[in-house]
């Protein structure tokens, strides 16, 4: 019979409890490999309906009582009322066979800024400091409507005159 001396590891963990012998004691979530956070949803609402539009795609803001079209064809109020989201969101389309269209639509949040120039925006606070880049330019101070308590990073891009949409996300 050989002998076989245990490691330091494998005696520590018996006197935490943490092993028996060859008794995998992890979780079963653990044992599968399967790890971290899922991946969010893209979309809060999806929906096909039949249309006679022109083109293949378009790309859509809906406000209250204003459609905002990034790219698509004429007609477009069509497609909105397929989406049952309350404004403001965002949405895409693409004509699938037989004139249908998909449509996919997400929730976003709209702030009037006025005053700021540019059409793309991130601002930043982390470890006590703070950043603000507007088309790819680092500029001075901060825009006090776009603050968050902690560390957060917040992203936003112009719709129209002063209204951006943005995106925050606590760091």
């Amino acid at each position: 019979m050989i002998f076989r001396r245990r490691t330091l590891n494998e005696r520590l963990k018996q006197q935490a409890g943490l092993f028996e012998g060859s008794e995998d004691t992890r979780q079963p979530w653990d044992k599968a490999g399967i790890h971290g956070v899922h991946r969010p949803r893209e979309w809060d609402d999806i929906a096909t309906l039949a249309a006679e539009l022109e083109g293949e795609r378009a790309e859509f803001v809906v406000l209250e009582g204003e459609v905002i079209v990034e790219y698509g064809p004429r007609g477009i109020e069509t497609l909105v009322g397929a989406i049952s989201l309350d404004p403001p969101y965002r949405a895409e389309a693409v004509k699938r066979e037989d004139g249908l269209w998909a449509v996919a639509a997400r929730r976003i949040e709209v702030v009037t800024l006025p005053g700021v120039e540019g059409r793309e925006l991130e601002q930043a606070h982390h470890g006590g400091e703070r950043t603000l880049v507007i088309d790819g330019q680092r500029r001075f101070g901060s825009i006090p409507a776009l603050e968050r308590d902690g560390d957060y990073a917040v992203r936003g891009r112009r719709l129209d005159a002063d209204r951006w949409e943005i995106e925050a996300s606590l760091l």
